[in-house]
This record gives C-alpha cells, sequence and structure tokens, in this order.
C-alpha cells in the first residue's frame, strides 16, 4: 500500500475546499448584485462533489480490497457549480432602475449568515485537510528515519 495514498486524498480535498471557498466568495461578493448578463438578480452559486474513484485495475488494489475488505477513499473532486434558482426576496423600491411594473425588486438569494457559515466549515476543512498531509508527511518522515 502506498504511503502517499492518504496525502493525495487530502491533496484532493484542498483543491475542492478552496474551489468552495472561491464559489462562497463570490456569492458573497454579489449580495446586492440586481442585475446579471442572465437577466435578474444573483442567484447563489455551490458547489457539487463526488468522491473519486480508486483506480480499480491495479493489482494492489485488487488485492487490497480482496483480501483486507477494505474500501478506502480516494478523495473528493468537483463535478460541476450549481445555482440556486429560488427567487430572492421581493422589495418595494419603485425608483430602483431593476423595479418590475408594480415597484418591486427582487433581490439576491444569498443569504450572509449561511453564507458565512458555510465560508468557516470550508475553512475548518481545508484546515484539517493540511493538517492531514503535515501528519503523513511526519510518518514518512519517520519511517525513513527508522530506515537509516
Amino acid at each position: 500500500m502506498s504511503m502517499f495514498l492518504g496525502i493525495d486524498a487530502a491533496a484532493s480535498g484542498l483543491t475542492a475546499e478552496r474551489l468552495r471557498m472561491d464559489v462562497i466568495s463570490n456569492n458573497i461578493a454579489n449580495a446586492n448584485t440586481t442585475r446579471t448578463r442572465e437577466g435578474g438578480a444573483y442567484h447563489r452559486k455551490y458547489v457539487i462533489f463526488e468522491p473519486r474513484e480508486t483506480d480499480s485495475t491495479s493489482f494492489e488494489n485488487f488485492l487490497q480490497k480482496s483480501v483486507h475488505k477494505l474500501d478506502a477513499g480516494a478523495g473528493v473532486r468537483a463535478i460541476g457549480i450549481g445555482t440556486d434558482n429560488e427567487q430572492g426576496p421581493l422589495v418595494y423600491d419603485p425608483s430602483h432602475p431593476d423595479a418590475n411594473a408594480q415597484g418591486y425588486v427582487e433581490r439576491p438569494n444569498v443569504n450572509m449568515v449561511a453564507e458565512m457559515v458555510d465560508m468557516i466549515t470550508a475553512s475548518r476543512a481545508y484546515e484539517a485537510n493540511t493538517t492531514t498531509i503535515d501528519a503523513a508527511k511526519a510518518m514518512v518522515t519517520k519511517a525513513l528515519d527508522i530506515g537509516r
């Protein structure tokens, strides 16, 4: 079993959480955007994740699954960025340039509290992945010291 699988899985988590933080930052930056290129108010975005598949063709993975009955994770990957199409709150402001015929302006459906909670969660997950990489590096270093 490779000693670098843990580092690889944590590195995929780092990449995924960085993308998640970028998307959340974009949501926060557009929390007051009432006009987009597509028309209408900005709609909140979110990242869609899925587990990465292990290389099932390798002999090592075949042995690992058949002998030890282990199904170790191979990390995570982002498969897309989705859009929350729920309508944002309507605010009565007939003087606003984006107001409809009744004088209402659709505000973005970005909830700042939820976005900040998501940002903290993504930040903590990023920190956990860096800690995992540090621990794996320490184990590899210790193994090399033992071999001397």
